[in-house]
């Protein structure tokens, strides 16, 4: 099967395209025949192995990962597709279902096939959803709600998402205002503020012309782009907060991804309250353009890998 390859820790040349084994089916797996997956920032971090991290985080990550190159070689944690084989003791699934899975750090999604557990974040796809729409669920979602749940938010409660025309940005805001409930201010550029008022913003401000939010305060501000970029306006904003206001970052630590959200985001996207946004779409074989563009860090929601079949 055709598939991409990170042939050692560098910059996105070092994904290649190659002849690689079809991955064997145990009892307890199915095989996926995947028609698109997504390269995300923590794909980027994977393959690059972050060369301007400290020592001791770099060491920490291939202890982990692998020293060398990544030993799960073939790049992706998020991907949709159609069930080519199941194993002899899996239940939920046959061959035919449309499913999608998070693989964490088995990785193996940016090929023509991907092996499975049937226990692991794996479920069928939403009727209505394109497979890029279905890869796009997982990754942003997941870490939303890892970030979401360390605070209580209630009904009506005011909050604000800066960066929320990213991954983790469209589905924080999304699950804010559809399934909390909350007010939602959501700040990004101008090219993205018809975008966020589509997926429930009630206000949107501008981080490259406003330096406020004025006299509005905030029971949460929520970080979705990480401290290395600022502005004057998130300055302002995570001084914005109510008495008892959190202000959280995706740099406040080390995730740790619930198969109850998984399950959570898809029904959400079922019913129409979580809307998987595409920015870009790119063919397997141009996946280290995905990966360039990806680092440029002004993507608009998720960005999908197409996988070819003959």
């Amino acid at each position: 099967m055709k598939a991409a390859v990170c042939t050692r820790y560098g910059p996105p040349e070092v994904l290649q395209i190659q002849d690689v084994p079809r991955p064997a089916v145990g009892g307890r797996d199915v095989l996926v025949r995947v028609d698109a997956a997504t390269v995300s920032v923590s794909d980027c971090y994977i393959r690059s192995g972050i060369p301007t991290a400290s020592w001791a985080m770099r060491a920490m990550m291939r202890l982990m990962i692998g020293f060398a190159r990544p030993r799960r070689s073939i790049p992706g944690a998020a991907l949709a597709g159609v069930v080519e084989e199941a194993g002899r003791r899996v239940t939920r699934f046959r061959a035919g279902d449309r499913v999608h899975a998070f693989t964490m750090l088995r990785m193996g999604a940016c090929a023509q096939y991907a092996r499975v557990p049937e226990r692991s974040m794996l479920a069928l796809t939403p009727a209505g959803l394109t497979a890029g729409e279905a890869a796009g669920i997982p990754y942003g979602g997941l870490l939303a709600m890892h970030f979401l749940r360390k605070v209580k938010i209630r009904p009506g409660d005011p909050v604000l998402v800066y960066g929320a025309s990213g991954a983790i940005g469209t589905a924080a805001l999304q699950l804010l205002k559809h399934h909390f409930g909350a007010e939602v201010t959501a700040v990004c550029g101008p090219a993205n503020a018809e975008l966020v008022r589509s997926l429930g913003a009630d206000a949107v401000l501008d981080y490259t012309r406003d330096e406020t939010p004025g006299d509005r305060r905030y029971a949460l501000v929520f970080d979705a782009v990480g401290r290395r970029r600022t502005s004057p306006l998130k300055e302002a904003c995570q001084a914005a907060l109510t008495p008892g206001g959190r202000s959280l970052s995706v740099d406040d630590g080390m995730p740790r991804l619930h198969k109850s959200d998984f399950g959570l985001l898809t029904e959400l996207a079922a019913a129409g309250k979580v809307r998987p946004v595409i920015g870009r779409t790119y063919p397997l074989e141009e996946i280290a353009d995905a990966h360039r563009y990806v680092e440029e860090r002004h993507k608009r929601g998720n960005v999908v890998i197409t996988i070819p079949h003959p």
